[in-house]
């Protein structure tokens, strides 16, 4: 059985003897999983998302101790449960791995691919399908975030950023000094992460050339307008681009502060905004890290992560500042507003309107006199999180 000639996805002669002259199980599960990229590949699926699903399939198999042709429900069965219940994965991150885990099942035993008949011919078992309508995390609400995952308030924002704005004063006094440059950058990271609701991936990709004047607000100067061009993509599409207006005036100065005072530091020409080295980009672990150890710190509760960033710009937005929902909407690059009213946590159009109508027809019953609504949009003074005087003298030494 084992001389037989097997042939690959692409119909070229495939040979796998092992060492003993039988057929070697990791090079034919090599050559499936090859074969699975070059399919997501021709889909449009992103290098990133590749490697991560390759890498759960791996996952299944070391945990179980089979190799996937071999695989049962029970194997998907007790590796779920340890995620769920020793690791304790999230609800989306489950539902991620088992989605991965569906998506190789149905590619291997397609039979618009060999890999199965090919399995049969040399181990004796094909490929079947283990995750089922009875062991897949259900995905019913539009929202999977864990429950004390939350924003920021205020004054916890503005303790975040004093707090690093005294860590580079604190490498400045320190012997060695040490870091600071990456202190300052990644300072100014945290600030342009919330003040302009950026997702990691997007603040870490911008570059100078990202940035530009908005001739109908020129007191923002040069930083007007943000142009976001590693937006978050739907499965198998490009990263959509948006154009993200500058609503704080301090957004501005920690960008122009940044761009002159401390990224030529990293040599010239620069073109990437937050820059480890020349090509290189500052990492989201890194950045974790950094902003982990201010939370620390600083003694606030669980829940605030650098997602959180984002999750306050547009809570604020709309229940501080008072900015419409369609702005706000289209600020964050959202395709649905119902999906930004999950970060911002207000109620729905409706509930204020019927709440609002209520109380004025109760008003009116007793005779009081109705005062008119006034929407007044309050932004933070232009000195909130602001640098002070002597450490932007520093900053210039």
């Amino acid at each position: 059985m084992h001389d037989r000639a097997i042939l690959s996805d692409g119909g070229q002669l495939l040979f796998l003897p092992g060492g003993d002259g039988e057929p070697d199980p990791d090079r034919f599960l090599g050559e499936v999983l090859e074969g699975w990229a070059r399919e997501m590949r021709s889909a449009g699926r992103k290098v990133e998302y590749i490697k991560a699903s390759r890498s759960t399939v791996v996952a299944l198999a070391d945990f179980s101790g089979h190799f996937p042709w071999e695989w049962t429900v029970g194997d998907a069965d007790e590796w779920f449960d340890h995620l769920r219940g020793v690791k304790n994965c999230a609800h989306s991150t489950v539902r991620k791995y088992q989605g991965a885990i569906q998506m190789f099942c149905r590619y291997a035993g397609s039979s618009d691919y060999p890999w199965s008949a090919n399995a049969v011919a040399l181990f004796g078992a094909g490929f079947a399908q283990v995750v089922t309508e009875f062991n897949r995390v259900s995905h019913k609400g539009n929202v999977e975030s864990r429950p004390e995952k939350r924003a920021f308030t205020l004054k916890e924002l503005q303790a975040l950023f004093d707090l690093a704005d005294l860590e580079y004063e604190r490498v400045l006094d320190s012997p060695k000094r040490n870091g600071a440059l990456a202190v300052l950058r990644d300072t100014a990271a945290l600030k342009i992460a919330y003040s302009y609701g950026l997702r990691v991936n997007e603040l870490r990709h911008l570059q100078v050339v990202d940035l530009s004047p908005n001739y109908r607000a020129p007191y923002f100067g040069d930083y007007g307008v943000l142009h976001v061009r590693w937006g978050k993509s739907s499965s198998g599409s490009p990263f959509k681009p948006r154009t993200v207006l500058t609503v704080f005036d301090w957004s501005a100065e920690v960008l122009d502060d940044w761009i002159h005072n401390g990224l030529p530091r990293f040599g010239e020409p620069m073109t990437d905004l937050f820059p480890t080295g020349p090509g290189r980009l500052v990492s989201e672990p890194h950045l974790f890290r950094r902003l982990s150890g201010y939370l620390d710190e600083l003694g606030f509760p669980a829940g605030l992560d650098l997602h959180s960033l984002r999750r306050s710009y547009a809570t604020h937005l709309l229940t501080i500042y008072g900015f419409d929902l369609k702005f706000v909407q289209m600020q964050l690059g959202h395709e649905y507003a119902a999906t930004t009213s999950l970060y911002t946590l207000p109620a729905a159009d409706f509930q204020a309107a019927e709440l609002s109508r209520v109380h004025t027809e109760t008003l009116a019953a007793t005779g009081a006199v109705v005062p008119r609504p006034q929407k007044t949009l309050k932004l933070p003074p232009a000195s909130l999180w602001r640098a002070n005087s002597r450490q932007a003298k520093r900053r210039n030494q």
